[in-house]
């Protein structure tokens, strides 16, 4: 399996000024790329490859006077903008085709010079680390590397990258051995399973009642943000002033992504190794994030927390299993399956015809996880099926049988 790992790296002035350098020629090559592109398109020809384009924007280019300045960066650094290109118009074409799962992936376009984020990526030949523990980059030097752990084996590629608050990293792309780690059974030899309910009063609540906090990040530094915001808003465009109230805001940004990519990557893999089977609902996060519910759906980033559980159950041999959206868990009893109807998101507690009295969602995460079951058995019965919408006509539920029809927030 492939992995990435990410070390800070501390370029001296003389090197940040090669890599401003870098940046810029490999947006400009991967600009020219895309524009050869588009003009084989509409001129109704076939797609230059790239071997053609390395050619006429890279060798040819450096002969002109108006591009004779990419001669001044390292070669693979340029050539690896056209393999860009080429990667991002095959993903596109894949997309348009149907061969990649998700959502469509759109064209390729321009790279900003305005945009704050920066990145080159160098494979072997153009990289190497060196004995005393510095990365040493083509047409840039040695530099300085924060080594927070030792890399599992040799790199294949580097990509640095420049921040929008002016720190530098260096990802390598490695391989890494089986990280299965043992099934996670009980006292009775069984599989641990796991059903998560996730929401934003409370970030998650699996189906014994366990909560997980939300942590609300953006809200806890909303105050702070607002006000070095107000700060940028009133400096002149160009000034000096205006450059380091842009650097103090874009810190204080970085600081809330990474409290909360921390926060994630500990979550997620305390949740992986406690358990083998894991089951989500998969939530219209895109839909939630056009609501008046949207900087709180953003800042519980439901999509990441997904992905990296995706990502980690693969890598230690758990299951992940995401079950239909439509399935109307917070309105099916978990004890007697009747369908109760839609119920607001201020209703926390209800009781059911049967006796029985619910949480809102820990009864959610029992029915996600009965749903979950019936999903990895693939199998039929009253042990395996799941009561959400099986039994609706018997009980005279006045509910729809999908279930919500708008997309649930908690």
């Amino acid at each position: 399996m492939q992995l990435r790992y990410r070390y800070r790296i501390y370029p001296t002035n003389e090197q940040r000024q090669a890599l401003a350098q870098a940046f810029g020629n490999a947006r400009v090559v991967y600009n020219d790329a895309v524009r050869a592109r588009q003009d084989a398109y509409r001129a109704g020809q076939k797609y230059p490859t790239g071997t053609v384009l390395q050619k006429r924007l890279i060798t040819d280019a450096k002969h002109t006077e108006e591009r004779g300045w990419l001669a001044k960066c390292s070669n693979i650094v340029l050539q690896q903008a056209i393999r860009d290109c080429d990667t991002a118009y095959r993903n596109f074409f894949d997309s348009l085709k149907g061969k990649c799962a998700g959502r469509r992936v759109g064209a390729p376009r321009f790279k900003s010079k305005r945009d704050r984020r920066q990145a080159i990526r160098l494979h072997t030949g153009g990289f190497s680390i060196r004995s005393n523990g510095k990365l040493r980059l083509a047409r840039i030097g040695d530099v300085k590397v924060a080594w927070s752990r030792d890399l599992p084996s040799a790199p294949s590629s580097v990509t640095v990258i420049k921040t929008a608050d002016d720190r530098y990293f260096a990802s390598f792309v490695v391989e890494t051995g089986d990280d299965t780690l043992p099934e996670a059974v009980d006292e009775h030899g069984q599989d641990v399973e796991i059903g998560l309910d996730l929401g934003l009063s409370t970030f998650a609540v699996d189906q014994h009642g366990r909560v997980i906090d939300n942590p609300r990040f953006v809200r806890r530094a909303e105050r702070k943000l607002k006000r070095l915001q107000r700060e940028l808003s009133r400096k002149q465009r160009g000034s000096n002033n205006r450059a380091k109230a842009r650097k103090k805001l874009a810190r204080q940004h970085a600081k809330v992504s990474d409290t909360r990519q921390d926060w994630l990557h500990k979550a997620t893999t305390s949740i992986v190794r406690e358990n083998q089977t894991i089951v989500l609902e998969d939530l219209a996060v895109s839909g939630l994030a056009r609501t008046r519910l949207a900087k709180s759906v953003h800042d519980a980033s439901w999509g990441a927390f997904r992905r990296l559980l995706d990502e980690k159950a693969a890598r230690y041999g758990r299951q992940l299993i995401i079950i239909n959206r439509w399935l109307p868990t917070s309105q099916t009893c978990s004890a007697c399956g009747r369908i109760d109807g839609a119920k607001p998101l201020s209703v926390r507690t209800w009781s059911c015809p049967c006796g029985a009295v619910h949480d809102r969602d820990r009864n959610a995460a029992r029915n996600i996880l009965a749903a979950g079951r019936a999903e990895r058995r693939n199998a039929c019965g009253g042990d395996v099926r799941p009561h959400t919408g099986a039994v609706a006509a018997e009980a005279g539920s006045s509910g729809t049988p999908r279930g919500d029809t708008a997309p649930r927030a908690a």
